[in-house]
């Protein structure tokens, strides 16, 4: 515990709501910090990177945790996924850099109560942490209609038993099968970021998503579980 900063008991306001903010930046951190602390929260502590977010928040016991998506150690998703997994009761509002509604779907379904765009104005985050108080979730409209697909989506009748590739499959986004796809024919994370226009940390956000659901450790794993399935074939020649 020697590297957790947590802030001086002097800075934490009686009957307050408890905010623990995880970014590996310095400067957004204060920037939080000192928004959040004039509007009345209190600050219990700063984590900087995913592994220390955990470790804080499970030791903290916070009410709410502003988390950055990507982060050292351990991303904003996974962190997320093993905060809330063990301690339901904290909220946690995932910020990021990106508005991809694939990575918002994988931070609502890791349990956050929220997903916003990292340049949110501090006032609306204040206005999303008193919302959160009051049991609302946190999330944009573009984000409202993509949930809304997806629930119906879900309500439709379940079709017959799919073989074991449609089942690996289906557990995958569109645009994490279009990764893995690209991952298949060799493709780097630059490559890839170039080939569908995203971030390169977006692209390893959906590397790391794809591991997780297909349980491998690495890419070259990722690759062969993907033949395995039958959900890419060989090329011939």
């Amino acid at each position: 515990m020697d590297n957790v900063s947590l802030i001086p008991a002097t800075s934490v306001a009686p009957n307050a709501t408890r905010v623990l903010v995880a970014d590996d930046d310095p400067l957004a951190r204060r920037i939080v910090r000192e928004q959040l602390e004039a509007e009345g929260f209190s600050i219990v502590g700063e984590a900087r990177d995913g592994e220390e977010a955990v470790t804080m928040a499970l030791r903290l016991a916070p009410d709410v945790v502003v988390m950055d998506l990507l982060m050292p150690r351990r991303d904003g998703i996974a962190a997320t996924q093993q905060i809330v997994a063990t301690a339901p009761q904290i909220s946690v509002v995932v910020l990021s850099l990106s508005d991809d509604q694939e990575l918002g779907l994988l931070a609502l379904r890791a349990g956050a109560v929220g997903f916003l765009e990292k340049d949110i104005s501090m006032t609306a985050l204040v206005r999303v942490i008193r919302g959160i108080e009051r049991g609302e979730a946190a999330v944009n409209r573009a984000m409202t209609r993509r949930l809304i697909s997806e629930f119906r989506a879900a309500s439709a009748p379940v079709p017959a038993r799919p073989s074991a590739g449609q089942a690996l499959g289906s557990q995958l986004s569109a645009r994490e099968e279009q990764v893995l796809g690209l991952l298949v024919v060799g493709l780097t994370t630059v490559e890839i970021s170039g080939h569908l226009e995203l971030s390169r940390e977006t692209v390893r956000t959906h590397v790391r998503s794809i591991l997780r659901k297909l349980r491998v450790r690495d890419r070259v794993q990722a690759v062969v579980a993907a033949y395995d399935a039958g959900l890419v074939r060989p090329r011939s020649g």
